[in-house]
């Protein structure tokens, strides 16, 4: 990777040159105040982080140098001799040769070949036998060896004068100009807001302007702030070593994705919970190694850290090829601590017996060891994960692994959001919390056991009115609220009931006053575009406020759900073909829905294909599926979509699109079949009242690709 050795030099040469200026001042300080001992330890770390750094890139030479130099300065340390006018002179000469050496680096990425014996010699002489203070001191002008000439060959990759193009800034100053950037942001809003009220085309056009730049600035000063994501796991494989020897265990970290940035002050937030994370891993998911042999898997479990960005986020992903999670343990472990009934236990679904494993003081491990089985983590990884807007999720299967997805905001000084209206005031709800936007009509809102509920796609949604959580006087004449945004808060899903949203806007967000710190339903303040503040709904403290997340509430919601339809539910997502026949497949074989225009599809032979990011989507039509051949007589309404409805299904690491007439909705319930009406179909049976096939998908493509086989070979044979 000399791309990625290239920066890493770049830095060495960058922080070893600010490192001696530093050690000068300090070597002539000591030399004035020979018992400043702060500064003879500064002198000290300067030249142990410079040998230590060398050895590891690989100059051998300026750390035989600097090897030497740290060994007389142990002895200045541990009071074994004291610092003379010809030992500060001999040390001043040392950090001339380290530059001179430094600046061979940069320009032909070797440390060249004289080995500098004369200036080894001296020091080592000098911490042997320690010179006379009355001696004259040591021309700190003249270098005890003089480096060869420089040549530019391997490494000219490195050849600019990198001090020339890096600059050192105090992060006090970057907080600022993010302060400042912010300010503009919202000035930017309360013009854009004014001169949307006024017909007027010049002010449009500057306004225009001003807000292109102020976003080019915003864009400039984040990325002053952001820091490869490298820098909060570099730690990991230490942290996996240490604990695989004390477990016996073989491990071994990847990480995938290292230079995506992100701001400085998530990368601080997410740097414990990451480390909780892969101890988890290497603790509870990897087998010890006569167990992974006996299971078919290499010895060496393997830890997968991956970054990358995904829809205005990052998204991290910490995979393990362990042994899963035994979700039998899990509900067993519920029932144990009488936090459920064996009933309760025996009907939840898996991503509830999952997410036991979040509630504070729950842990599957049958002893407490000096590194699990005191329950306590993964309640914090998720508090402090959801503190800084993100999310976290665990899928696993058993004996295949587990991963962690956390997905978290680039920043916290600017985060997009929704304004929410009710009666006269505003408030902001961040993004991050959001999932979708219904709107609600007289009588669609129930009343269950005296707790409103909304039936969204079959499912009970708690409400929670804004305007009655936060006592907001309004007109008793208008209807309770118009739009219900549904938010994800913890674990739980609930409605909040308002009269109004905007469009998504971005906000700066404002710390609240010391007096406020007590009320958890605001998570900060912002200044709108009409220059209002507006308080920003803290949508986990709003639901605690609410009741929504509590365990009585959620009892209650569950007492219209059978209990074998509890355990059976599956969710499904139902669409028409192009004949509007009603089919569906499981949700979780879909794992994204798109839409493309027409024009976008390109054919190549008989297949046709859509750009899809980075990469090639194959389009497969449902009527080509369907039947017995290849393919089909197209219908001419299909043909002439102007837009295609797509589902897109992953195969491992591939992704295939499978083109559907019409996506109707997703739907939650037991899946009770009929037998199968035609091959690649599950079985039928009734969802929403309608007669609706469900797809065997999976089986499907299968068939799908045994076909073309049979073709190519087919096609083999005829031309033999």
């Amino acid at each position: 990777m000399p791309g990625e050795m290239d920066e890493i030099v770049a830095e060495f040469l960058v922080e070893s040159y600010e490192s001696l200026d530093r050690l000068d001042r300090d070597l002539l300080a000591l030399e004035r105040d020979p018992h400043a001992r702060d500064v003879l330890a500064s002198i000290f770390r300067t030249m142990h982080t410079i040998k230590g750094t060398c050895g590891f890139l690989g100059f051998v030479k300026l750390e035989r140098i600097a090897h030497a130099a740290e060994s007389l300065l142990a002895g200045l340390r541990d009071g074994s001799m004291s610092i003379t006018p010809q030992t500060a002179g001999v040390l001043l000469a040392t950090g001339d040769v380290l530059r001179l050496i430094l600046r061979q680096i940069e320009a032909s990425g070797t440390d060249g070949e004289d080995d500098h014996d004369a200036l080894v010699d001296e020091l080592g002489r000098l911490r042997e036998a320690p010179p006379d203070p009355a001696a004259p001191p040591a021309a700190a002008s003249q270098p005890a060896s003089r480096p060869p000439r420089m040549r530019h060959g391997r490494g000219a990759g490195i050849r600019t004068a990198v001090t020339d193009t890096t600059v050192r800034v105090d992060v006090s100053l970057l907080d600022r100009l993010m302060t400042l950037v912010g300010e503009l942001v919202l000035a930017r809003n309360h013009l854009v807001e004014m001169a949307s009220d006024r017909a007027d085309p010049a002010l449009t056009s500057a306004t225009q302007s001003v807000d292109r730049i102020t976003a080019e600035l915003q864009e400039g000063v984040m990325k002053t702030r952001l820091q490869p994501i490298r820098t909060a796991w570099g730690t990991f494989p230490r942290v996996a070593r240490d604990l695989a020897v004390a477990l016996d265990k073989r491990v071994r970290i990847e990480t995938d994705g290292d230079d995506t940035e992100l701001d400085r002050s998530i990368i601080e937030a997410i740097k414990d919970p990451l480390t909780h994370i892969v101890r988890n891993a290497v603790d509870h998911g990897i087998e010890g190694p006569e167990v992974r042999v006996a299971a078919g898997k290499p010895d060496e479990g393997v830890v997968l850290v991956r970054a990358y960005h995904e829809g205005g986020q990052v998204t991290i992903e910490v995979a393990d090829d362990g042994a899963g999670i035994d979700l039998d343990a899990v509900r067993a472990k519920a029932v144990e601590t009488a936090s459920m009934t064996p009933e309760e236990a025996d009907r939840m679904s898996e991503r509830e017996a999952i997410d036991l494993l979040f509630l504070p003081g729950f842990s599957t491990a049958d002893h407490v060891t000096e590194v699990s089985g005191r329950g306590v983590g993964m309640d914090v990884v998720r508090t402090n994960i959801e503190r800084i807007g993100g999310s976290i999720d665990i899928s696993s299967r058993r004996g295949e692994g587990t991963t962690f997805k956390i997905r978290i905001p680039l920043t916290l000084a600017i985060i997009p959001v929704l304004i929410a209206t009710s009666g006269e005031e505003r408030f902001a709800i961040p993004q991050a919390n959001l999932l979708e936007v219904v709107g609600v009509v007289p009588g669609s809102i129930e009343t269950l056991h005296e707790v409103p509920v909304y039936r969204l796609r079959d499912r009970l949604l708690p409400v929670v009115s804004l305007a009655h959580e936060l006592d907001l006087e309004r007109d008793e004449e208008a209807p309770a609220g118009r739009f219900l945004a549904v938010l994800q808060a913890d674990d739980r899903r609930f409605g909040l009931l308002v009269d109004g949203l905007s469009d998504p806007s971005e906000i700066v967000v404002k710390p609240l006053g010391p007096q406020l710190h007590g009320l958890e339903v605001y998570a900060g303040a912002t200044i709108l575009g009409n220059g209002r503040v507006g308080l920003i709904l803290d949508v986990v403290g709003l639901a605690a406020r609410a009741g929504v997340i509590s365990d009585v509430h959620e009892r209650l919601l569950d007492v219209e759900r059978p209990a074998e339809a509890s355990r059976n539910a599956r969710a499904l997502l139902v669409f028409a073909d192009a004949a509007g026949s009603r089919m569906a497949v499981p949700l979780d074989l879909v794992d994204r829905l798109e839409g493309f225009p027409r024009a976008a599809v390109e054919r190549s032979g008989p297949d046709e294909a859509v750009p899809y990011g980075d990469r090639i989507l194959p389009l497969l039509s449902l009527q080509d599926l369907l039947v017995e051949r290849r393919r089909a007589p197209r219908r001419g309404g299909e043909e002439m979509a102007a837009d295609l409805q797509v589902l897109v299904h992953r195969r491992g690491d591939d992704l295939v699109g499978l083109v559907v007439g019409q996506i109707i909705d997703i739907v939650e319930q037991p899946l009770e079949l009929e037998a199968a009406s035609r091959p690649g179909v599950s079985g039928t049976m009734f969802v929403q009242g309608r007669i609706t096939e469900i797809l065997d998908l999976p089986g499907l493509l299968e068939t799908h690709e045994e076909r073309l086989r049979l073709d190519v070979a087919a096609s083999a044979g005829a031309a033999s």
